[in-house]
């Protein structure tokens, strides 16, 4: 049921993770592949969404990290432009350290509040609070930037 109603929120989230509309796809089902061999290790604490929230997260990471070696720039940058959506944007976004883009992403494109955030990252919930206003602060002070430059 999560995987269906969710789907494409995960994918958006882990295609911001693996800058790769391909790769995010791959990290989704492999999340859920793990989810579900894993089931029986769900410990009970915070919900079950925000724990294949993080296996999701952790996928894509995974992702990345066997990438290792290819240019960024032949990669996509998040979601394909649309009108409207500057490439500066997403530029900016990609710039923010990467718990700042976990946290913004979960935030706004997975609407996750604090608490399931805090558990899919494993974080505390004052720390997801601070690291999304940083994420703000940085987000105006480079737009900012872009905008005189």
């Amino acid at each position: 049921m999560i995987y269906q109603q969710r789907f494409h929120r995960f994918v958006r989230v882990a295609q911001a993770i693996t800058r790769s509309r391909e790769m995010a796809v791959d990290a989704v089902q492999e999340a859920f592949a793990t989810v579900l061999r894993n089931r029986r290790g769900y410990r009970g604490t915070g919900t079950v969404e925000a724990w294949v929230w993080s296996s999701v997260v952790n996928a894509a990471r995974q992702a990345v990290r066997e990438r290792a070696g290819i240019p960024i720039d032949s990669l996509e940058l998040f979601a394909p432009a649309t009108a409207g959506d500057e490439v500066g944007m997403r530029s900016v976004i990609a710039a923010l350290p990467e718990r700042q883009r976990l946290v913004l992403f979960l935030r706004y494109y997975a609407d996750l509040d604090y608490r399931a955030i805090a558990d899919a990252l494993d974080l505390e919930l004052g720390t997801v609070g601070a690291t999304l206003n940083q994420a703000h602060r940085n987000l105006r002070r480079l737009l900012a930037e872009v905008s005189a430059g």
